[in-house]
């Protein structure tokens, strides 16, 4: 399977900040589709995602069976993934790929921070 990198342009632009009499403040939006920076599909079903964290860009799995499980994207791959890889939802996506989408998303996000 090719890896894809997939932007989300307007949580890009708005980094799902949102301003309270000028004030930025850091709340968790309703969590669902369409809540992340950029995503990496790694499988028909799930894939690894980055997102906005209380100031901080974090990357775990789309579909989670638990609730909330990442890691700073400036972990290295391997700790991420060893801290995520129960999420991964499907034993058959191989662990090569899954640190392939991680490393694309850290590429991403240094790029995006530049």
């Amino acid at each position: 399977m090719k890896l894809e990198l997939q932007v989300n342009n307007k949580a890009i632009e708005t980094g799902f900040v949102e301003t309270i009499n000028g004030h930025r403040v850091l709340l968790t939006p309703p969590i669902g589709e369409g809540y992340y920076l950029m995503r990496v599909p790694v499988s028909e079903g799930q894939a690894v995602v980055c997102f906005p964290k209380f100031g901080i860009i974090g990357i775990g799995f789309e579909k989670e069976e638990d609730w909330n499980t990442n890691l700073p994207h400036s972990f290295d791959a391997e700790q991420i993934l060893k801290h995520i890889r129960h999420n991964k939802g499907d034993d058959s996506i191989p662990d090569e790929r899954c640190l392939e989408a991680i490393r694309l998303l850290q590429q991403a996000i240094a790029k995006l921070k530049e």
